[in-house]
């Protein structure tokens, strides 16, 4: 039988407990109800910065299977369980592609999902909602001494640049309330987050008079410089670790192939495991700038060129402490379960309560998925249940709230 020495609880007799009992079997019992309204959030547009529609729709999805829940001053969807001090679960509402309309989200004849979101985060939300409605099954829960939040919150993609969670984790009223976090990203449960990867964004901007490239010819140009600047920072060499990686994601600019451009853009990605190791790839981005900047300008006969470094999105790098005690009811469960995980090191929500060292971890829903972020993404409900489960027992050690989950 699996033991768990952080919660001091043998997870087996706690699974066979009437009421946990219930809620194992109703995850198994309801796949239907949850695959149809999988698909029903997916339908729901929720692009990064955007997600209204979704949130009210997830507002009365929790209201109507008997939470108290309210839509935050982030746009967060919350919905309350107990007393505090509280264990969040969390999955985020927000896609990188949204649907065009509701036949982008469709079964295909094998019993997949596919469509954009399905996997990220669709089934992340469908466990939510799963949670919401199988907690209210259990009549005979345990009572123990945290209370549970369940959170659908908004600008986890992209340059999103996770406010939702930030607020979550910052301004918010439940903010000092909250005393552990379960993220649920994605589907696939052989994995467990616990080292947040960090990562920097930015916008190069070169801005000129701009001309005619015949006869305003030699006036200082944009374009020329930020390929310039492109050019020397890709020279960068990544040869020392800790892992980091950059990338120039986006590049425009100009008006016409005969018109010297009065602006060019670009965007960079910058990530790393380090945030020492972010701050020094940072300093050479900012070096290539002003060295492009300098050389245009030294080449223009006329109408020199300026350039602006702006971030625009920023993720700290973090890591969990290898005792947590978070860690440590999801290898019992893991081993309860029969699941083989392994930690790694990712970009998600978990990011921002790691850094203020709350104790977080990022997690799959169960099921399979892939093709994220593209018109392709998948989803296979196949074994979901497990995923579920592990995601009900984990809550329900947090919520003993032994070890302070660190």
């Amino acid at each position: 039988m699996a033991a768990n020495p952080a919660a001091g609880l043998n997870i087996t007799d706690l699974a066979e407990q009437r009421g946990v009992r219930d809620c194992l079997q109703w995850f198994t019992r309801e796949k239907q109800w949850i695959n149809e309204i999988h698909l029903q959030l997916c339908r729901v547009p929720a692009p990064t910065l955007m997600e209204q529609e979704r949130a009210a729709w997830f507002l009365e999805q929790f209201r109507a299977a008997g939470w108290d829940a309210s839509i935050d001053r982030a746009g967060n969807v919350i919905a309350a369980a107990g007393q505090a001090p509280y264990v969040a679960l969390t999955a985020h509402l927000d896609t990188v592609i949204t649907p065009r309309g509701s036949e982008d989200i469709f079964v295909e004849a094998d019993g997949r999902f596919r469509g954009p979101g399905v996997s990220d985060n669709g089934a992340g939300l469908a466990a939510l909602l799963a949670m919401a409605r199988a907690w209210k099954v259990g009549q005979n829960l345990p009572e123990f001494s945290r209370g549970l939040l369940l959170v659908a919150n908004v600008a986890e993609e992209g340059e999103g640049n996770l406010l939702g969670m930030r607020f979550l984790c910052k301004q918010s009223p439940l903010a000092k309330k909250i005393e552990a976090y379960l993220v649920v990203d994605g589907a696939n449960i052989d994995h467990i987050t616990t080292r947040a990867l960090g990562s920097r964004r930015f916008e190069l901007t070169y801005t000129g008079p701009g001309g005619h490239s015949w006869s305003d010819y030699g006036v200082g140009n944009p374009v020329h410089a930020l390929c310039r600047a492109v050019a020397l920072f890709a020279e960068t060499r990544l040869e020392n670790g800790p892992k980091s990686a950059f990338n120039v994601g986006l590049i425009d600019g100009g008006s016409s192939v005969n018109a010297i451009a009065q602006s060019a853009r670009a965007k960079v990605d910058i990530r790393s495991e380090s945030n020492q190791k972010m701050d020094e790839l940072v300093e050479l981005l900012s070096g290539a700038a002003d060295r492009a900047r300098d050389l245009e300008n030294q080449r223009a006969t006329s109408g020199k060129i300026a350039c602006k470094l702006k971030e625009i999105g920023s993720r700290p790098a973090a890591a969990l402490a290898e005792n947590a005690a978070i860690l440590q009811h999801l290898r019992a469960v893991d081993a309860h379960l029969g699941i083989r995980s392994h930690v790694d090191c990712s970009s998600t929500d978990a990011n921002i309560p790691l850094s203020l060292e709350i104790p977080a971890v990022a997690i799959g829903a169960g099921g399979a998925g892939g093709g994220a972020h593209t018109t392709a993404e998948w989803f296979r409900p196949d074994g979901r249940d497990l995923g579920l489960k592990r995601i009900f027992l984990t809550l329900l050690l947090l919520r003993r709230g032994e070890g302070n989950g660190k």
